[in-house]
């Protein structure tokens, strides 16, 4: 019973129209609040005055259970509960194993599609990001070609000595400020990976690849899985209990 005061006596001027006025109040006189429960109204006599006219209303007395009794009933409980799961567990668990089982095949198929276009997508961004990292050393490779030239076949090396100190000052400025702008070491495979990483986004967006949706997925069969195994190990202590209470 989850009703209150205030909507029983609602409820009462709602069926009678003749009602204009309803309170409750306690024995000694004390008015009751509207957000008290109906239960906890019923537990001890009280007056319903309506249109000015006060009902004396006695409530019928509880019996109180002992505390031997009660300790008895909830020792009771505890054995029932514990007898339906003992006699109801395995095959509990035998069911949550098939359901997992059937969750599992049903994300494999929903990721499968998604495994094949994350596949072509990271093929194609691996390419890229080797391209580009093969016109980084092209670029090398010609200016070390042309400082050559000019070195051996245009210039001398005393006129292309300051030459080449500026280039290497420029070359350690432009390393740190790669350090400065992405708070990482300038190293090739460090390079390599921030550039797949540019390049995954932009082309996960043109194939429509929902990058959220792949994540939870196979966040999904993680959990899945995990909880598959722990389901089969409790199934497997319970099948080896059998066993040896068999040889007993």
């Amino acid at each position: 019973m989850l009703s209150t005061v205030g909507s029983f006596l609602q409820d009462l001027q709602n069926e009678d129209k003749g009602v204009k006025t309803a309170a409750i109040f306690t024995a000694d006189g004390s008015e009751i609040p509207a957000s008290t429960l109906m239960e906890i109204l019923l537990m001890n006599d009280f007056k319903l005055v309506i249109n000015k006219v006060t009902y004396d209303v006695q409530c019928p007395k509880k019996e109180k259970l002992s505390m031997e009794h009660a300790t008895q009933m909830e020792n009771v409980k505890s054995l029932v509960h514990r007898l339906f799961t003992a006699l109801h567990l395995e095959e509990f668990q035998k069911k949550r194993e098939h359901l997992l089982l059937e969750k599992i095949d049903h994300l494999k198929g929903q990721l499968r599609p998604l495994e094949q276009i994350k596949a072509g997508i990271e093929a194609r961004s691996k390419a890229q990001t080797s391209r580009l990292l093969w016109t980084g050393l092209a670029l090398l490779s010609v200016q070390g070609g042309a400082l050559a030239w000019l070195t051996w076949w245009v210039y001398s090396w005393d006129i292309m000595e300051p030459v080449t100190y500026f280039i290497t000052v420029a070359n350690s400025m432009v390393f740190f400020a790669y350090f400065i702008i992405t708070r990482q070491d300038y190293t090739y495979s460090a390079v390599k990976s921030r550039q797949f990483l540019h390049f995954f986004p932009k082309k996960s967006k043109k194939q429509h690849f929902d990058v959220v949706q792949y994540n939870k997925l196979k966040e999904d069969l993680a959990k899945a899985t995990e909880s598959l195994k722990q389901v089969r190990h409790s199934l497997y202590l319970r099948m080896q209990g059998k066993e040896l209470n068999g040889k007993n």
